[in-house]
């Protein structure tokens, strides 16, 4: 089978088994990247794809400069990838079986300040949709991926108990997680002004279509830069999220929960980079 024709029918599985559009298209941008390397080596088929082309093109992503994480996350596309070819029977032996990940340095998680936090949403206060975002991800602690696949059913603002729900996906628990008065009011304005197209999702461009992870990541940069905030990343805003209500006292289960995390040990980790937490009787999420 041509690589092409295998990379189509790959993508195709994955919306069969109902993985997330943004997850099928960062799939493909990983594939398709592979399959480019392996045509300009002259190698068309998937059989005749070996372990050390494999290696040779992770080499060229590390000399093109890519983050550990970056290429982490292609080596997972590229098994996933080669995988599926396996098991569904076109590859007798997978040659994706030696691809070993690279161990990252464990950093510090950059935790931004109040007057960066604040300077954030400042300058993206008069853009409606992005300014939602930043607020969504601020409030919450979602990921920038689940903030991409809100839906408008997700969201219950007219009560007296607004949450944002959030769906099981990649083996991460459902949840509910309440919506302060800040995070509420800012998706209301932006839901004024959000364009009369028929689309389930929340966050979607002027002609209705959904907003890649990509595209929102370069908009909140971009908006971090105009506020002068330095060597910062749309994940901060999920660290900052973690390390404000850990200082503020919130119980570290019941902030696990609402964050997502997988393990209990994950959130205890935020404790090495904060001051001694408040003590606090309420464990509702304030307004940063």
């Amino acid at each position: 089978m041509e690589l092409r024709k295998a990379q189509e029918k790959f993508i195709n599985h994955l919306g069969k088994i109902g993985r997330p559009k943004n997850t099928a298209i960062a799939y493909s941008i990983d594939i398709e990247q592979l399959v480019d390397f392996l045509e300009s080596n002259d190698i068309y088929s998937i059989l005749h794809v070996e372990g050390d082309m494999l290696e040779n093109f992770i080499k060229s992503l590390e000399k093109n400069s890519y983050t550990i994480k970056t290429i982490s996350r292609k080596i997972n596309s590229i098994k996933t990838f080669f995988k599926y070819l396996n098991i569904d029977g076109h590859l007798k032996n997978n040659p994706s079986v030696t691809l070993k990940h690279q161990k990252a340095e464990i950093k510090a998680p950059r935790i931004l300040t109040k007057l960066e936090y604040r300077s954030l949403r400042d300058s993206s206060r008069n853009d409606l949709r992005t300014f939602a975002m930043i607020e969504l991800l601020l409030q919450t602690g979602i990921r920038i991926s689940e903030l991409a696949e809100i839906k408008l059913n997700d969201l219950i603002l007219e009560s007296n108990n607004p949450k944002l729900l959030i769906p099981f996906r990649n083996s991460i628990p459902a949840r509910e997680i309440p919506m302060n008065k800040s995070a509420v009011d800012a998706v209301k304005s932006y839901l004024n002004e959000r364009p009369k197209v028929d689309s389930e999702y929340l966050f979607i461009t002027k002609s209705g279509n959904t907003i890649l992870i990509r595209n929102i990541r370069s908009t909140i940069d971009k908006y971090f830069k105009e506020a002068g905030v330095e060597n910062a990343k749309v994940n901060d805003i999920r660290h900052t999220f973690v390390a404000f209500h850990i200082q503020n006292g919130m119980n570290l289960l019941t902030l696990s929960k609402i964050s997502g995390h997988k393990r209990l040990t994950t959130t205890e980790k935020y404790l090495e980079y904060i001051e001694a937490p408040k003590i606090a009787d309420k464990q509702e999420l304030a307004i940063l």
